[in-house]
């Protein structure tokens, strides 16, 4: 079984967290072809506010000037990415750190020219990840891409994740998330939607801001033929696991 988990939010930000679920994941990846995309966001706010940086979003995409690509490549791609990699050693797996702009795995273009040096996945290569996967290796790919033409770009890892699961033709799309799931316009959390209903929480503005990333993502991975995405809490004890046993937790989306 394929799988890819897209590690966000406050998830990355203590080490007992991240051990546990470099744990999980390393022990779900010696049976499965697992790849892990993953993000960095409050860590990048953290650095950029050290050297008295304004962090300026626009519709919840951070406004990517040169000087913040710099610290995406330095923060991103690298101390984030080798936090993970070292986690996932000391867990046992052969973590691979990557970024979208090795070997041409995620090209992407510009999204708004508001946003600076921010960028939609276009394509993605699936060969890198093949060939890590099936050699026992696990990638852990931090969400930089780039394009032909050597300019690099700051992607969402949501988009980031969905292009790479789609690639890669996984059977299941993880976003490993600080929320139980995606609530209804009761407050109540959703165990399952489908493509229409995610659709209609984005419509009426239930699904706002983050969350809204994250369906839409999912409904770009089901056209591409994901078959299922989990919103589900990356907090929980052995989610990972739980969720490939199709045991409830958070929200499936699924095509109808």
């Amino acid at each position: 079984m394929k799988i890819l988990a897209k590690l966000g939010g406050t998830l990355l930000d203590s080490p007992s967290s991240r051990d546990r679920l470099a744990a999980e994941i390393a022990q779900v990846s010696s049976h499965h072809q697992v790849a892990v995309v993953h993000g960095g966001g409050k860590q990048m706010t953290r650095f950029l506010e050290e050297r008295g940086v304004e962090s300026r979003f626009v519709n919840g995409l951070r406004v990517t000037t040169d000087e913040v690509l710099d610290a995406v490549l330095k923060i991103f791609a690298g101390s984030v990415n080798a936090e993970l990699v070292l986690s996932f050693r000391k867990a046992g797996a052969r973590p691979v750190g990557l970024s979208g702009l090795d070997a041409g795995l995620v090209d992407a273009e510009p999204l708004n020219p508001e946003l600076g040096h921010v960028g939609r996945p276009v394509r993605s290569d699936p060969r890198l990840l093949e060939l890590l996967t099936n050699s026992g290796y696990l990638p852990v790919v931090a969400c930089v891409a780039g394009d032909a033409n050597g300019a690099a770009y700051n992607v969402n890892g949501d988009p980031m994740g969905a292009a790479c699961a789609a690639a890669f033709g996984v059977q299941q799309l993880i976003f490993l998330t600080d929320v139980e799931g995606v609530r209804d316009a009761s407050g109540a959390i959703r165990p399952t939607l489908t493509a229409a209903e995610a659709t209609g929480l984005i419509r009426d503005g239930i699904a706002t801001g983050g969350m809204q990333a994250k369906l839409e993502a999912a409904l770009s991975a089901l056209d591409q033929g994901v078959r299922e995405i989990v919103i589900a809490p990356g907090a929980c004890a052995g989610v990972v696991s739980r969720l490939i046993l199709n045991q409830q937790i958070g929200t499936r989306v699924v095509r109808s």
